[in-house]
């Protein structure tokens, strides 16, 4: 009787099936690793302790109840701090970026300078990264005083670590190839700049400008917390004295500005982009 050959084994195949096993096995171990992080969090947060929370389920509602119907009775009183969180948001965001701009060259590896440079750049922006716009909020208004002048200032200098970092990852993923063209028909450093990286990089810049713009805004209302004026200080007023139904009021005013701010950011991003 004849016999079939065994087929020869692919040594290609096998280390390619060998290197997914691999591959696959570190990608369960990282994923059962996160997995056991965010047990380890839930019952540290107690947000497992359904007991708990049931509890509180009949306090939402008789608060809720309690914010009804809202009421806009003072709304006349409302338009200055309107205007002052949009003026606040607006102010803070253009800080932001003037001051990320210079940064964000010098903390980018394909156009800063010198590598002490990119490492003084990239600690500035982890600094103002690091400390939240809140603390940054109660420092400035024990240097400078109540108003809207300390909540313009932590939302500017707070924003600048973020802004600064996504523009200068931007300017690190751009194409290389109109960088060494300029380059070979003797463009200058700022030249290679400005009509080679930036012309790149504008739209996601703007993309970022708009998103911190809608971000800035929201975070203008909780600095009205520490007395950086705007609505959120009549928010946390009026929870103060218990006025829960001027409370849900404010809320829906702060719902047609984020809605509007939104709409007009989207607006402008196409426009931009275009």
């Amino acid at each position: 009787m004849r016999t079939v050959p065994p087929v020869p084994k692919n040594p290609s195949f096998d280390g390619i099936l060998r290197q997914y096993q691999r591959s696959w096995g570190q990608q369960m171990r990282r994923a059962l690793l996160l997995l056991g992080l965010v047990l380890i969090s839930f019952f540290t947060v107690e947000l497992l302790n359904l007991e708990r929370m049931v509890a509180g389920i009949p306090a939402i509602f008789k608060l809720l109840r309690e914010m009804l119907p809202p009421d806009f009775s003072r709304f006349p009183q409302w338009i200055e701090p309107i205007f002052d969180t949009l003026a606040m948001s607006i102010a803070g965001t253009a800080m932001a970026i003037a001051l990320s701009l210079p940064l964000c060259l010098l903390a980018a590896r394909n156009t800063t300078p010198h590598p002490i440079a990119f490492h003084t750049a990239r600690m500035l922006l982890n600094i103002t990264r690091a400390v939240p716009e809140l603390i940054l909020g109660m420092i400035l208004v024990a240097a400078v005083g109540f108003g809207k002048l300390p909540g313009t200032l932590a939302l500017g200098l707070h924003s600048v670590g973020m802004v600064g970092k996504f523009f200068a990852e931007a300017i690190e993923l751009s194409d290389q190839a109109p960088v060494e063209a300029a380059r070979s028909v003797g463009a200058t450093g700022p030249q290679v700049i400005f009509h080679a990286v930036l012309p790149q990089v504008l739209p996601q810049m703007a993309d970022v400008t708009f998103y911190r713009w809608e971000y800035n805004l929201r975070a203008s209302m909780v600095l009205g917390a520490v007395g950086a004026g705007g609505i959120g200080l009549e928010i946390i007023s009026a929870l103060r004295i218990l006025q829960y139904q001027q409370v849900s009021a404010l809320l829906i005013v702060v719902l047609g500005m984020v809605t509007l701010v939104d709409s007009l950011s989207n607006y402008l991003r196409q426009d931009f982009v275009k």
